[in-house]
C-alpha cells in the first residue's frame, strides 16, 4: 500500500501522534541531559537557558528534534499500519 491511502486511513494520524510526541519528548530530554547535565544537576538553569535557548538557539534546539521527531513516526506509522 502506498504512502497516500496510508495516510488516508482513520487511525494513522492518532497512529503518528502516538509515535512522535513521546519520541520527541525522549529525545528533547536526552539532548538536554547531554548537553548540560551538569548544569541541571547543579541547578543552574540560567546556564541552561544560555547555552540551549539564548539568542535564537531555541529554533536550532527544538527545529531539529522536531524534524526527526515527524520522520521517525511517519516512518513508524507507516511500516505497521496495513
Amino acid at each position: 500500500m502506498s504512502l497516500l491511502r496510508k495516510i488516508k486511513q482513520p487511525g494513522f494520524w492518532s497512529n503518528f501522534a502516538k509515535i512522535a510526541i513521546p519520541f520527541f519528548i525522549l529525545l528533547t530530554v536526552a539532548m538536554l541531559l547531554m548537553n548540560s547535565w551538569r548544569d541541571i544537576f547543579a541547578g543552574d538553569f540560567a546556564k541552561v537557558n544560555e547555552v540551549n535557548f539564548a539568542n535564537g538557539g531555541w529554533i536550532r534546539f527544538f527545529g531539529f528534534k522536531v524534524i526527526i521527531s515527524v520522520v521517525y513516526g511517519l516512518w513508524m506509522t507507516t511500516r505497521n499500519t496495513k
